[in-house]
């Protein structure tokens, strides 16, 4: 008699990776903003774990740019600089208005799902959930980078991501007004896909990254 193989049991993450998914988590969420210091002590407490994996932690953290480390003071949350800001928009408009230009011709299938994560924005929104509007907003644009077929730039993309997080986090928190303007941007660039002008769809996208540029120097 056979019996069925048994699914493995997911291995829970180690100590340094909970302290790390933690802190990247609040730092992305504007919990710990920047230009603040942390101990290693409250980071330890927080995520109920000792001292010496959140140290592994934050060399990780360190290195991806997010925090500088002070032996016995802490770590400094990285504010956000004008050279980020600047670097991450013009990295954006290389790629997503290429992506854009590319998937004009198959606008008909990418619609359905870039309509489908602006319905999740509108109801992250309705319910306050900010980090859950920063990620349907990010899927948002990451759609149609993907629907373009290059999977060099794609990865390229996402590379972004924590950065965009972070500033997007903080723009829908500090900004008033700045998710509904989102909104009605997104909404506009579907409304381009159902028509003929390429252009049209083009200067929707490139806009909508132009504004999220202002907003994102306001945040300094």
């Amino acid at each position: 008699m056979t019996h069925p193989t048994a699914s493995p049991r997911a291995v829970a993450p180690s100590a340094a990776e909970r302290a790390y998914r933690y802190l990247k988590r609040a730092i992305l969420e504007q919990v710990h903003p920047g230009g603040s210091l942390i101990s290693e002590g409250e980071i330890a407490e927080a995520a109920g774990v000792s001292r010496t994996p959140v140290r592994e932690a934050l060399l990780r953290l360190e290195a991806e740019g997010l925090v500088a480390l002070y032996p016995k003071r802490g770590a400094l949350i990285r504010p956000v600089s004008a050279r980020e800001i600047a670097d991450v928009i013009e990295a954006r408009r290389l790629v997503e208005l290429h992506a854009a230009e590319r998937v004009w011709p198959r606008r008909a299938e990418l619609k359905a799902d870039l309509a489908r994560w602006l319905t999740e924005m509108r109801r992250a929104h309705a319910a306050g959930d900010v980090t859950a509007l920063m990620a349907a907003d990010r899927a948002f644009h990451a759609t149609v980078v993907e629907a373009a077929g290059n999977e060099i730039l794609a990865e390229l993309y996402h590379r972004l991501r924590d950065r965009q997080l972070r500033m997007g986090e903080a723009s829908f928190r500090l900004s008033p007004g700045w998710a509904e303007v989102a909104l009605t941007e997104h909404a506009g660039q579907l409304a381009a896909l159902d028509g003929e002008d390429p252009q049209a769809w083009l200067d929707a996208v490139g806009a909508h990254i132009d504004n999220a540029a202002t907003v994102f120097r306001t945040l300094r």
